[in-house]
C-alpha cells in the first residue's frame, strides 16, 4: 500500500472534481473534397457506434460487479469456497470445446507480448497434476482499500485449471459491514482471514497471496498459523521485518513519491486533535497512481468498489519469528510500472528480507491482476507447482 507515506501531514481539503471527458483521437483527412466528406462521414458513424458500445460496457460493468458482490456476499454467510461461476470475465464461444476455453476479460485491452502463450488447462498436461501438489487451495488478500472483488480476473482463470480458490474481504474492505474507522488493530482487520485458517483441517495447507497491504496481513498469518501454509507470495506488498510497520517501510522513500501524498486524504473521525482514523484516496488521482497500466472498465469498477484504508493496522509493528513466519516459503512478484510501490521500495523490501525467489511482471502496474492478469496467473501457476522437497 504506497499510500503509507508523510501520513502526518495535515489533512487537505477535498477539491470539487472536474467532469471526465472522452479522448478522442484524431484521423488524418484525404486529400481531396469528396474524399474528406467520406472520411468525416465514417468517423461519425464510427464515433456514434463508439459511444453506444462504451454506454454498453458501462452498464455492463456495473451489472458484473454487483453480480460478483452478491457472490462474495453468499460465500461469507453460506462458507465454504468462492464459485464465480458468473465471474465478470467473459468466456468467448469458439470452436474449441468448453473445457479447452480461455477465459478473457470483458475490457478491450489488447494482448501484450508479455502475456504467457500457455493456454492455462495446459498446465495439468504438463506432466504435473493438482493430486500431485501440496496443495491446491489459494487464498487471496487484496490490498488497502480494495477488496475480494479485485480479483476477479485471477479467481476464473485459477478455477478453469480445477483450484480452489478462496477470496477474502477483509475487516470494512469490500461487502464487510464493519466500520473501517472503528478498526484499532491487525488482528481485527485481519480477523476474517485468521478465522478462514483457523477453521482449516488439519493437514490442509493454503497458498497465501497478498498484495499491497495484504502483504502485511498475510505475514501476520504467516507467523500465527505456519503449519497451515504452504507458501506465501506477495505481490508488490509489504514484506516486512521483525519490528517493523508499514508505515516504517514506505516511509523510507517517501519522499520520491509525490504523487502519492496528494493522493491521500486523511479521515479524522475523532477530531482534528487525534492522530486519524482512516485513509481515503483521491478519486480523480487513482488512474496515475494505481492504474496506469489498467483497462479503463477495470478502472471504473474500481472507482465505485474502492474503500477507506484503517490507519491503526498501518502504524502496527508485527512480531515476526524465524521459527513461525521464517518457517513458510516466501516469494515476492515485482510490478516493474507500478507508481503505488516504485520500484526502489519493492527492491529495498526484498533485500532487507529476501525471499526464496524473486519474480517480475513487465509492463504491470500497482494492480497487476487488472494490467496483467494472464501473466500473473503464469507466475502463480509456476509457483504452485514448485516442489515442497
Amino acid at each position: 500500500m504506497g499510500n503509507l507515506c508523510s501520513l502526518f501531514t495535515p489533512p487537505k481539503p477535498v477539491r470539487k472534481r472536474k467532469p471526465i471527458t472522452k479522448r478522442q483521437s484524431s484521423i488524418g483527412a484525404s486529400s481531396s473534397g469528396s474524399g474528406l466528406n467520406s472520411n468525416r462521414w465514417n468517423n461519425r458513424v464510427r464515433s456514434s457506434s463508439s459511444r453506444r458500445d462504451n454506454k454498453f460496457e458501462d452498464a455492463v460493468i456495473q451489472e458484473h460487479a454487483l453480480a460478483a458482490a452478491a457472490v462474495l456476499f453468499r460465500q461469507q454467510n453460506g462458507g465454504g469456497s468462492l464459485p464465480f461461476d458468473r465471474s465478470v470475465s467473459q468466456r468467448y464461444q469458439g470452436s474449441c470445446s468448453k473445457k479447452n476455453q480461455l477465459p478473457r476479460s470483458s475490457s478491450s485491452r489488447s494482448r501484450s507480448s508479455t502475456d504467457p502463450l500457455l493456454q492455462p488447462h495446459q498446465f495439468l498436461n504438463q506432466g504435473v497434476k493438482l493430486d500431485d501438489l501440496e496443495t491446491n487451495h489459494f487464498v487471496l488478500i487484496h490490498g488497502g482499500g480494495f477488496g475480494a472483488w479485485c480479483w476477479y480476473k485471477t479467481i476464473a482463470l485459477l478455477e478453469e485449471d480445477g483450484f480452489k480458490v478462496t477470496a477474502i474481504d477483509l475487516a470494512g474492505c469490500g461487502i464487510n459491514s464493519i466500520n473501517i474507522n472503528g478498526i484499532a488493530s491487525l488482528s481485527q482487520y485481519v480477523k476474517p482471514l485468521t478465522d478462514i485458517l483457523e477453521k482449516l483441517p488439519i493437514g490442509e495447507k493454503v497458498i497465501l497471496v497478498g498484495h499491497d497491504f495484504g502483504g502485511a496481513c498475510i505475514s501476520y498469518a504467516m507467523e500465527m498459523f505456519p503449519s497451515k501454509i504452504s507458501k506465501a507470495v506477495f505481490l508488490a506488498a509489504a514484506m516486512l521485518t521483525n519490528g517493523q510497520s508499514t508505515l516504517d517501510m514506505f516511509s523510507l522513500k517517501a519522499g520520491q513519491n509525490d504523487l502519492m501524498r496528494k493522493a491521500q486524504i486523511f479521515i479524522y473521525t475523532n477530531g482534528n486533535e487525534n492522530p486519524p482514523t482512516a485513509i481515503d484516496l483521491d478519486k480523480s488521482l487513482l488512474r496515475d497512481l494505481l492504474f496506469n497500466q489498467s483497462p479503463s472498465k477495470d478502472i471504473a469498477l474500481a472507482s465505485v468498489s474502492m474503500r477507506s484504508i484503517p490507519f491503526s493496522p498501518v502504524l502496527e509493528k508485527l512480531s515476526l519469528s524465524d521459527a513461525n513466519y521464517g518457517s513458510v516459503r516466501r516469494y515476492y512478484i515485482e510490478t516493474l510500472e507500478d507508481n503505488a510501490i516504485p520500484m526502489t521500495v519493492q527492491e529495498n523490501m526484498i533485500n532487507s528480507s529476501p525471499p526464496e525467489k524473486v519474480y517480475r511482471l513487465k509492463g504491470a502496474d500497482h494492480a497487476p491482476f487488472f494490467s496483467k492478469p494472464q501473466a500473473l496467473h503464469k507466475l502463480l501457476l509456476e509457483i504452485a507447482r514448485i516442489s515442497s522437497t
